[in-house]
């Protein structure tokens, strides 16, 4: 009787170790477009929207990984995830946002450029809120014939995203997305909770002003 060999479960590790950002203002950043991105997709029945969540691109090496600030992929269930692995989840991340500082150039600019190319990642978008060295501040690049090409900037050093259907506008050092459709601000969660609570306020004096 032949052995059946045995096979080792391969673990992939769910933290890198590493902060989620390099300072409080890059959290911040992360922590909105994050969850303006998730707003403004919460009708949208098959997406998903990840920040700071390890990404596999090799089946069986756990060393193979990226982990991109803000990330979207069009056309996957929605749902928690612990990890993203690419071979089980069939597609790229449709556009990556990275939050990025002098500290992290190299590997932003160069390595996850290069990967995210290479992956198939529609639209990568990179933000400098520190203005440490990307001038401009704000800047995005498209898949064209399987290769990144830099995405001219409106007038305003805004950045509209096809992918989306997002506009990408600085405002003072930070970035805050529109709905290109309609110009309307998009909002994150916590401000959608607080508008909310302040209607809510507003309604209920009026009623008792009635």
């Amino acid at each position: 009787m032949t052995a059946i060999p045995f096979r080792q479960e391969v673990y992939y590790p769910e933290s890198d170790g590493k902060p989620m950002g390099e300072t409080e203002v890059h959290i911040r950043e992360i922590m909105y477009v994050c969850q303006a991105l998730d707003e403004h997709l919460r009708h949208v029945p098959d997406v998903y929207v990840g920040a700071d969540l390890l990404l596999y691109y090799v089946e069986g090496n756990p060393k193979m990984f990226v982990v991109p600030d803000v990330f979207v992929t069009l056309g996957v269930p929605r749902g928690e995830r612990r990890t993203y692995k690419l071979w089980q989840e069939g597609r790229p991340p449709s556009i990556v946002v990275e939050i990025t500082s002098d500290s992290t150039r190299n590997e932003d600019v160069v390595k996850k450029k290069a990967l995210y190319e290479r992956l198939g990642v529609e639209e990568y978008v990179l933000h400098d809120p520190l203005g440490d060295y990307l001038n401009p501040p704000l800047q995005a690049f498209r898949l064209v014939m399987g290769r990144y090409q830099a995405v001219p900037l409106g007038p305003d050093g805004s950045f509209q995203s096809r992918t989306l259907g997002i506009t990408f506008r600085m405002e003072g050092r930070g970035v805050r997305l529109l709905d290109t459709a309609t110009g309307e601000l998009i909002l994150s969660n916590e401000e959608v909770r607080e508008e909310l609570a302040r209607l809510r306020a507003e309604n209920a004096r009026l009623r008792g002003q009635g």
